[in-house]
């Protein structure tokens, strides 16, 4: 079967279909509908089985009193049973007639399974309360909650800690007794990035 002749009015548009397609790929098929002849003018990544010239059944899109850019997204299913969320286009002439109507159909079910896969694992279900016999003396995780307590009232981030912000947080830290452990003062010092010279500095200013 010879394949119909495609009207060089459309290579744009093919050309878009071919970077969305790839972008995606695998998982993007792009459609492109010419309502003038009312056929499918190109599949990129064709993942429906549908072929170049068949009926695209748009004839309600001709209609100028459509005013719609983008149609969707919307759901649908696909062949073999999985689940595919469309966004169509509505692509008109420099006189603003509809002429042809780009669909982008995306196969979610890997994302979907992805997803479950991830609810079930992070499940809050799952977890038991912290073993007080494992947690009472547990000054790394005493030492992380205060810090990120710390950093949250003052909107800051680990990463763009200037040295006072450091120092404050040293000090911060010694009134709550967080150095009271015996590698305390290693352990903020490589969460903080900074030396263990400095930290020992700041916490001795305060005996002084």
């Amino acid at each position: 079967m010879t394949p119909p002749l495609q009207d060089p009015a459309l290579d744009n548009f093919r050309a878009i279909a071919d970077a969305i397609a790839t972008l995606f790929f695998p998982h993007a098929e792009v459609v492109l509908h010419d309502l003038r002849t009312q056929k499918i003018d190109y599949i990129a990544n064709n993942i429906s089985k549908r072929e170049v010239g068949d009926d695209a059944a748009l004839e309600d899109m001709l209609s100028e009193e459509i005013s719609e850019r983008n149609i969707g997204p919307y759901e649908k299913l696909n062949w073999d049973g999985q689940k595919i969320r469309s966004l169509s286009s509505v692509l008109r002439d420099s006189e603003g007639h509809p002429i042809a109507v780009l669909c982008i159909n995306l196969n979610i079910s890997l994302f979907e399974n992805a997803k479950a896969a991830l609810d079930l694992f992070l499940s809050p279900s799952k977890l038991i309360p912290q073993p007080d016999a494992l947690f009472r003396d547990d000054w790394q995780e005493r030492i992380n909650t205060f810090l990120h307590n710390w950093l949250r009232e003052r909107q800051l981030g680990l990463n763009v800690l200037t040295r006072e912000h450091k120092r404050e947080l040293v000090l911060a830290l010694h009134a709550e007794g967080a150095f009271k452990g015996k590698s305390a003062s290693n352990y903020v010092a490589n969460v903080l990035n900074m030396g263990r010279a400095t930290v020992y500095k700041h916490l001795k200013e305060l005996k002084g």
